[in-house]
């Protein structure tokens, strides 16, 4: 056992030096991941602002104003006011507009009243994105209204109030940033091993490793270790941005985040390193580090597609990518604080991938080995 670790440590030390001397592997996994962080997360942004809403008002009441005005203090919607039919009309038929509300005559006498006080809103359908959460928005602000005018008067009897949990504002950063280190993490730890394993395949240095008595175990186990290190030290400077510069809650056990992490950057550590063993090859490697790094974080983790919402067998087929189990856990703990039991699922899956990747690797190491 002895002998184990101090063959591993020193495997580990060597890689450490190389990776010290190698400023372009540095600033790859030092930079990159704060970089993409701050710019994923400011840069995308699934909630949408100042809509412009041409609104033609035919009922001019004290209701229809506070409808408006609703809309107008929600931050959703730009109102501008159409002064005359023709003029929204000809709007709407040259799609110079991106929505038109309709407020028809008698909308405050059927309210007052009690009766559905009717409205129409026409969006433009050619973003379908923007037009569901603009009718997503109008309904809430209709709600508002009914509250605003309903507040000096006996409430109704019966109502629906809608409360959001654990993301109250419907903050598409409390959605986003936790999965950016699913893609980001996840596509580094592969990109390292690959593409630095791959360049002493290149150079000669990996065959005098390989002639060595060292076993396979001892081989993978060292060159991981220093990538695992300075990969994790990304997990936390992501973890950092996601709380002091973005003010996401973290409601979850640390404890359980730092142990998915661990299994989640040696799986893909041991997957960039078996990559490397397979080509051999710095081009190809990246190439298979981009199609295997990057188009699963995207396509199969949910990150942008709902899993729900794919055909069945798509949807099995998500379940053989680590990236759906960890962005599953990184956003439960973030932002449910959900515990062990509810996450055994994905954490089993995790681990059941970091085991399948380490002795693939392993058997490829030993099929150079003993040819």
């Amino acid at each position: 056992m002895n002998t184990l670790v101090k063959h591993i440590m020193a495997i580990a030390s060597k890689e450490a030096k190389h990776i010290k001397r190698d400023i372009f592997t540095l600033s790859v996994a030092l930079v990159l991941p704060m970089v993409f962080v701050v710019f994923f997360g400011f840069v995308i942004n699934l909630d949408y602002h100042h809509i412009p809403l041409t609104v033609r008002d035919n009922d001019q009441s004290h209701t229809s104003r506070e409808l408006l005005t609703q809309a107008s203090a929600a931050g959703y919607f730009d109102i501008i006011s159409a002064h005359a039919p023709a003029e929204a009309d000809s709007q709407l038929q040259q799609n110079h507009m991106r929505g038109l509300l309709i407020i028809p005559p008698g909308f405050h006498t059927a309210f007052t009243n009690g009766e559905i006080a009717r409205a129409q809103l026409l969006i433009d359908g050619t973003d379908n994105t923007m037009a569901a959460l603009a009718t997503t928005y109008m309904q809430g602000i209709v709600q508002a209204t009914q509250q605003s005018l309903l507040s000096s008067h006996e409430p109704p009897s019966a109502a629906i109030r809608t409360r959001y949990l654990f993301n109250p504002e419907l903050n598409s950063r409390w959605f986003i940033v936790p999965a950016l280190s699913t893609v980001i993490i996840g596509f580094l730890a592969i990109i390292l091993t690959a593409l630095t394993v791959a360049r002493e395949w290149e150079n000669g240095s990996m065959e005098l490793l390989l002639s060595t008595p060292l076993r396979p175990l001892e081989i993978v186990v060292g060159k991981l270790l220093p990538y695992f290190l300075l990969t994790f030290f990304d997990v936390l400077l992501v973890f950092a941005l996601a709380l002091l510069v973005f003010h996401i809650p973290f409601r979850g056990s640390f404890i359980l985040y730092l142990t998915a992490c661990l299994f989640y950057i040696m799986g893909a550590l041991a997957l960039g390193l078996l990559i490397s063993v397979m080509t051999r090859q710095q081009q190809s490697a990246i190439q298979f580090g981009f199609a295997i790094g990057l188009l699963p974080s995207f396509m199969f983790s949910g990150f942008i597609f709902p899993i729900e919402n794919m055909p069945a067998f798509f949807q099995y087929v998500t379940m053989l990518f680590p990236q759906r189990w960890f962005l599953q856990i990184s956003r439960a703990l973030f932002l449910s604080g959900a515990g062990i039991s509810g996450l055994i699922i994905p954490f089993i899956a995790l681990f059941l991938f970091m085991t399948g990747m380490i002795t693939l690797a392993v058997r490829n190491f030993k099929t150079d080995v003993e040819p």
